[in-house]
């Protein structure tokens, strides 16, 4: 099915011009998202004394966040990055800092900062779909495209687990309100260096996505093609939000403590990066719609299986397993988004699956929690595999090339210019798993 390609490698794919600066710019960009969300939450925690308000403020800023990504993506693709990923960053750096000023002062209403945090999180900019836009424009090549993708799912995952290393040892030093500021400073930075890169700039706008929009036109076309990734997308975020309760649960039934259980998820992200990586260094011979169910199906039954683990070793293991599937299969779905997005509407595909992948973290953690109080914890594994094998059954249909772009494969190479695209990279919980990865 597969067979190892020594080239092009991940070092070629960071050889191409420009791609290491505008990879590091969006990373630094990026960075804000692993650290904003348990700095926020121990901002509102210690401001208003209420889990309660904190909670829901969180919950607020993560909906607005994920939910309204599709939106704030179609601006990146009708007004081109520099027109509207520097206002939008710049105005939720802003926003940040006055909910990092609003929470130093005790006694704020909840009313405020419930506000506030919504419209901060409206404002989000869609980083990782860019980038991956960017990507696709820098890489006319599909396997290249593959291992930029694998690598920046990698790049993503590690950025999720030094971000709240980051947060601890700032408020060794300094109140939580301060990583607040420095979430906002890295976007602003980041955001500022990846706009204003020469690879961010031949993302020009497009004439208004006339393709993506016409009504039972080609519009309707790409949905039906959109419809695979999306819902694998959705279904992986489910199960693997799942997981984190049940290994919980997991350590709770035996008496194991706290730090058990963050070596096990820790076993979930050194799997997912593993995965990530081999992904892009095999060259495919089946096609990626033909890939993904398998994945998808991979996921389920290892989750299945480790709820059947006598140990916390097994336990480790099969989380492990579990997560060589978790980025190979949300990689493969943003390249599936790509091959089906109409010129107009490349940024949107891959951010619909952003939000796919979020909305199926927040779910996955409110549905697990009712059933760890009512299944036995097996059956909850296995349940949370289902949702992934579920998902799998989606049946992958093409979008008609006739209808608007070119197929996927046919990229025009450039020397002078890089090329073009969509995306998002693999998902990661925020350590309050109220806000995703925008």
């Amino acid at each position: 099915m597969s067979t190892p390609s020594p080239r092009p490698s991940y070092a070629a794919v960071l050889r191409v011009p420009h791609a290491r600066r505008t990879f590091a710019a969006a990373l630094v960009g990026r960075l804000s998202y692993g650290t904003v969300s348990l700095a926020l939450m121990l901002s509102l925690t210690r401001s208003t004394g209420s889990y309660a308000v904190a909670g829901l403020v969180m919950a607020l800023f993560g909906a607005t966040s994920v939910f309204l990504s599709p939106y704030r993506a179609s601006l990146v693709d009708r007004h081109g990055p520099r027109r509207a990923l520097l206002p939008m960053a710049l105005l939720y750096a802003a926003l940040l800092c006055v909910l990092a000023a609003a929470c130093r002062h005790p006694g704020t209403p909840a009313g405020v900062l419930a506000a506030t945090a919504a419209i901060t999180g409206a404002c989000t900019p869609p980083l990782g779909p860019t980038m991956r836009a960017v990507w696709a424009e820098l890489l006319p090549d599909r396997a290249m495209l593959q291992r930029a993708y694998s690598l920046d799912g990698v790049a993503e995952e590690l950025l999720f687990v030094s971000g709240p290393l980051l947060v601890g040892a700032v408020v060794g030093v300094a109140p939580p309100a301060a990583g607040v500021v420095l979430s906002a400073l890295l976007v602003a930075v980041g955001t500022l260096a990846f706009a204003t890169s020469a690879a961010a700039g031949v993302l020009r706008p497009a004439e208004h996505g006339k393709d993506a929009d016409a009504p039972g036109g080609a519009g309707a076309g790409q949905a039906r093609a959109l419809l695979q990734p999306v819902v694998v997308a959705a279904g992986v975020g489910v199960s693997v939000s799942a997981v984190d309760l049940l290994v919980v649960a997991f350590a709770s039934e035996r008496g194991l403590g706290d730090g058990t259980v963050a070596w096990v998820l820790a076993a979930l992200s050194l799997g997912s990066a593993v995965g990530g990586l081999l992904n892009g260094a095999v060259a495919w011979s089946s096609s990626a719609r033909a890939r993904l169910p398998f994945l998808a199906v991979g996921l389920g039954l290892c989750l299945a299986a480790a709820g059947l683990a006598p140990g916390v070793i097994t336990l480790a293991v099969a989380v492990a397993c579990a997560g060589l599937f978790v980025a190979p299969a949300l990689t493969t779905a943003y390249l599936i988004a790509d091959e089906s997005a109409a010129p107009g509407f490349r940024t949107r595909a891959g951010a619909w699956c952003n939000t796919a992948v979020n909305a199926g973290l927040s779910a996955g953690a409110a549905a697990v929690g009712l059933l760890v109080e009512r299944l036995p914890l097996p059956v909850c594994f296995a349940v949370s595999g289902a949702v992934a094998v579920a998902a799998a059954l989606v049946p992958g249909r093409r979008r008609d090339r006739s209808a608007g772009r070119p197929g996927p494969v046919s990229r025009r190479p450039s020397r002078s210019r890089p090329s073009r695209r969509s995306g998002r990279s693999p998902r990661r919980r925020s350590p309050s798993g109220a806000s995703g990865r925008p």
